[in-house]
């Protein structure tokens, strides 16, 4: 069990921490994140891509040979309008994911699951990706 502080020396609090997950095809994830979503991504050592984000915010991909897709959103993208951003990446070729137990309608919006209207897509890894309205 975690003690209840860390030592006044120490902290994590200044930390300019990131995020990662798995993909199966490096090359795969390097095109759908950079050309397809056109992120803005920088290719290290061992295969590894950062996708640098706004606000300075970096997610790791690294490639995993008995890759295993999350069964959960590994990434959020808050945007203005779900309406027009599930339009234009439905114009690229994305498919929306389907959640009957969400109420996602035929775009694959759900509005009316208590939060803000939210969409979920599928990376070539089959990791969840999310557009959500502000």
């Amino acid at each position: 069990m975690a003690k209840t502080s860390m030592k006044e020396s120490f902290s994590l609090k200044n930390s300019e921490a990131f995020s990662g997950y798995s993909v199966d095809d490096i090359e795969a994830a390097r095109k759908f994140y950079g050309e397809t979503l056109g992120l803005d991504i920088e290719k290290g050592e061992m295969g590894v891509l950062t996708l640098k984000l706004k606000g300075g915010n970096n997610v790791l991909l690294y490639p995993k040979d008995d890759h295993k897709a999350a069964t959960f959103t590994v990434l959020n993208f808050p945007v203005d309008n779900i309406d027009t951003a599930v339009a234009e990446l439905s114009s690229l070729g994305i498919e929306f994911e389907q959640y009957p137990d969400l109420k996602t309608d035929e775009k694959g919006i759900s509005r009316e699951s208590g939060g803000p209207p939210i969409a979920w897509f599928k990376d070539p890894a089959g990791n969840i990706i999310s557009v959500l309205e502000e």
